[in-house]
């Protein structure tokens, strides 16, 4: 085994809930920094993360990081990375990049030197000057910031957000990482009521009944770096069998209702795709309708905003009902992401915190109403 620098990428915002996740897994070292959670790991950590993450983007291995104030300095600096060791003789080399406040400002050529550079090292041990790339792809991004060069290889493959249970999204989908991370924040857990009553394609039920169960977010999808020979085969089904192991049998309660039956039939599909249909009630009625004699509940929802619900008065009326109905609920907590600007003079009450998020590039706040735990 050996061990690497691994970064967990995030959507900005939550980049504390990653590192608690990482924390829980086991990892205590980390340094946080805007997007980014850094640790220590070998093939097998890399594997776990990548299963386990439920609110990180990626998981990625640090390979260098350097000054490169011209491109020479970039061509040396990444051309001493062993490349050899890792990328394997018909491997696909694809390089991304890009560039913040640096001398080096032409991403296309910094992926051109990048790339150039990771051939010179592979010709090191294959000593040829052409390689087929036809085998396992590597993902190389080369970051430019302040003249400093971070070199990094993807791990994941398509970002962990896509667990492999959307048929399809409603209108402007929340990502499922932010959905488990608004579920994080909002101190949930299975003993209590849970309820999405605007709950469009179902993301953030089956994100709740995902963790409620503590079903691995990536236990049912794969990942890059399984075609590696750096991870063999046997790491991979070892983790997977004890994620399956895991799997909690409970039935916590949760509520999603819509009034769209379009997107209603999508959630329920959704939520069979991802295992949990049998754990979420689905009710098809407006938020209006919405009602429960429970106490100490907990509501995350994503409600519509702007061009989706057409005329301001569509708006604010949504908005208006969303605040009679949540008051209603003695001792609920409820979490609300929404971009409008708005939003809170129209519910008809303050928020206790409210946190800035990114919703892919829509720019959201995390409305919080914090109820009694118990």
């Amino acid at each position: 085994m050996s061990y690497y620098t691994l970064i967990a990428t995030s959507a900005f915002g939550i980049e504390s809930v990653v590192a608690d996740e990482l924390r829980k897994l086991g990892y205590n070292e980390l340094t946080v920094n805007d997007g980014r959670v850094i640790f220590t790991g070998d093939e097998t950590d890399i594997a776990r993360c990548n299963i386990w993450l439920r609110c990180a983007d990626r998981v990625l291995v640090r390979m260098a990081e350097f000054p490169a104030r011209d491109f020479e300095e970039l061509y040396q600096g990444v051309l001493a990375v062993e490349w050899e060791k890792i990328i394997p003789e018909n491997g696909i080399m694809h390089v991304k990049g890009k560039s913040v406040r640096s001398t080096l400002h032409s991403v296309s050529h910094c992926q051109s030197i990048t790339k150039k550079a990771v051939v010179e090292a592979m010709k090191r041990r294959y000593k040829r000057d052409t390689f087929p790339e036809n085998g396992p792809l590597f993902t190389i991004e080369v970051g430019m910031l302040r003249d400093t060069a971070t070199i990094t290889l993807d791990t994941s493959g398509p970002g962990l957000h896509k667990r492999g249970y959307r048929v399809t999204g409603g209108e402007a989908p929340i990502r499922e990482t932010l959905a488990a991370a608004i579920i994080y924040l909002s101190r949930w857990t299975p003993d209590r009521i849970f309820a999405d009553p605007l709950c469009g394609s179902g993301t953030i039920a089956i994100e709740a009944a995902m963790k409620g169960l503590n079903i691995a977010p990536g236990l049912r999808r794969s990942f890059v770096s399984e075609t590696w020979n750096m991870i063999p085969a046997k790491i991979w089904n070892s983790l997977r069998s004890k994620a399956e192991e895991s799997i909690l049998e409970i039935s916590p309660v949760i509520f999603a209702s819509d009034m769209d039956t379009r997107v209603f039939r999508t959630a329920r599909e959704n939520a069979e795709h991802a295992g949990v249909g049998e754990h979420i009630i689905f009710q098809k009625k407006p938020v209006e309708e919405f009602s429960s004699k429970k106490r100490l509940g907990c509501i995350v929802t994503n409600p519509p905003y702007g061009e989706r619900l057409g005329k301001p008065d569509d708006m604010e009326h949504l908005y208006r009902a969303m605040g009679d109905v949540f008051r209603s609920l003695e001792d609920w907590s409820y979490f609300i992401l929404c971009a409008h600007p708005d939003f809170e003079k129209h519910f008809g009450m303050k928020s206790v915190k409210n946190r800035k998020l990114y919703n892919g590039k829509i720019k959201t706040y995390l409305y919080q109403y914090f109820g009694p735990l118990r």
